[in-house]
């Protein structure tokens, strides 16, 4: 193993172990190095790794602190991630939204307020019947971001929101090429609402399936 991966991993056990907490000041560098057995360097090169993925805040002129561990911050390393994909693989992003927003959905049939449900139907109004490609986008985003919002679920909420910017461009395609892409979204849309609405688990994950597989489909055929 790698010296910057042992002190990484020394630093990741002492998190672990609760011996570091969420918003714990590590000690002094040369203090830290001389205890967990490093040289300075390898700290330094293992407290830069870990600041990069949001497990460490390091503050100039204050120390270094282990972060709140949100899972949101921590998961915004996936979203950096996850723009630097190839085209032939946002089928297996679609792939993998596919798993997680029906169940996502499901989870917000049971939880969703009605504030929450008036504000998606409020949302889906001010669309209307015919909008373009890039308003229709826009608001398929933001609709599936309130369901999974209201999910309560914020590590579901982060993985999908991280996974929504490589099939961004792929509902685009599809709105423009594919004759009936809006009113079939549309629709779909108002069948997710309804089945939110009637506080059906099964009913809202069942149209989820079908909204994101419709694009999957679509995507196969055209390559």
């Amino acid at each position: 193993m790698a010296v910057t991966d042992e002190a990484i991993e020394k630093i990741k056990g002492m998190i672990v172990s609760g011996a570091l907490r969420p918003g714990d000041r590590l000690p002094k560098e040369s203090e830290l190095a001389a205890e967990l057995g490093l040289s300075r360097n390898s700290l330094r090169e293992a407290v830069r790794a870990l600041s990069l993925i949001r497990i460490l805040d390091v503050r100039q002129g204050d120390g270094t602190y282990v972060t709140s561990l949100d899972p949101q911050l921590l998961l915004e390393a996936l979203s950096f991630v996850v723009d630097f994909h190839r085209d032939d693989t946002v089928l297996e992003f679609l792939a993998v939204r596919r798993i997680l927003e029906p169940a996502a959905t499901a989870m917000a049939a049971s939880r969703i307020k009605d504030s929450e449900l008036d504000t998606l139907g409020e949302q889906l109004d001010a669309l209307g019947e015919d909008p373009s490609v890039e308003e229709l986008v826009a608001s398929d985003l933001e609709f599936h971001r309130g369901i999974v919002q209201a999910s309560g679920n914020s590590v579901l909420c982060s993985l999908l929101d991280g996974l929504s910017g490589p099939t961004t461009r792929a509902r685009v395609w599809r709105g423009l090429t594919q004759e009936d892409a809006v009113s079939r979204t549309l629709h779909e849309h108002r069948a997710i609402l309804a089945a939110l609405r009637d506080r059906d688990p099964e009913a809202a994950r069942s149209w989820a399936t079908v909204h994101v597989a419709s694009v999957e489909q679509w995507l196969r055929s055209t390559l």
